[in-house]
């Protein structure tokens, strides 16, 4: 019996040993532990992001999280980026895409990835934020589902649970005028968005895979 739980034990070590290495082979690198806010920067109200059962709880007044971490000196240009996320009802979130930090406001350089299935915003989760806005809900609130975004010389492609929802090639940004003067592709790190005080919403398994420049 001692014999049997022995070789059981190898193989169950075995087995997350490989499914460790198998996951650190395929290039995707986590950028939050699931413990603290290590490698995260944020400005003005910093209570509206909370760690709690291993995520990341945004709630509270608009604020911005910041990845500020090791990887790729938190500069990524091209690459994948993949994050677990569930809304609660009536929520509003984004995940900024080359961007830089700041203390205060709406971030002013790159992209906004909609996070939102039912607020009073119309424009809908995977939305590239005023550039490409989806009116089409494909998730759920309540229901942790995968946010992908992937950019590729100037190429972004959005995909929600698997399905593409905006697969874009950037152009005209010399004619932007206003908020959108500085939203184009450049390089720079990610952010996680707090809207508003009602609107509560989770992240975890937050990953990138540096490609190519």
């Amino acid at each position: 019996m001692k014999r049997l739980m022995h070789v059981f034990c190898s193989a169950v070590l075995l087995s997350i040993a490989l499914g460790i290495s198998a996951h650190a082979q395929d290039g995707w690198i986590s950028l939050f532990n699931g413990k603290d806010f290590t490698g995260w920067k944020v400005g003005a109200n910093a209570s509206s992001f909370l760690i709690e059962d291993g995520t990341i709880k945004v709630a509270g007044p608009r604020a911005h999280l910041f990845y500020e971490g090791p990887v790729k000196n938190h500069m990524f240009k091209n690459f994948e980026f993949k994050a677990q996320v569930k809304t609660m009802p009536g929520s509003n979130s984004g995940i900024f895409i080359h961007t830089t930090y700041q203390e205060d406001g709406w971030p002013a350089q790159g992209y906004e990835v909609q996070v939102n299935q039912s607020h009073t915003d119309y424009k809908r989760t995977g939305s590239l934020y005023n550039v490409v806005d989806v009116k089409d809900t494909f998730v759920k609130d309540n229901e942790w589902y995968t946010e992908y975004v992937k950019v590729e010389g100037k190429h972004i492609t959005i995909k929600i649970n698997d399905k593409v929802v905006v697969d874009y090639e950037e152009t005209g940004v010399d004619q932007r005028e206003g908020e959108m003067k500085n939203k184009f592709l450049k390089q720079g790190t990610f952010a996680l968005q707090a809207h508003d005080p009602k609107s509560v919403v989770y992240y975890k398994d937050i990953q990138v895979r540096p490609l190519t420049e």
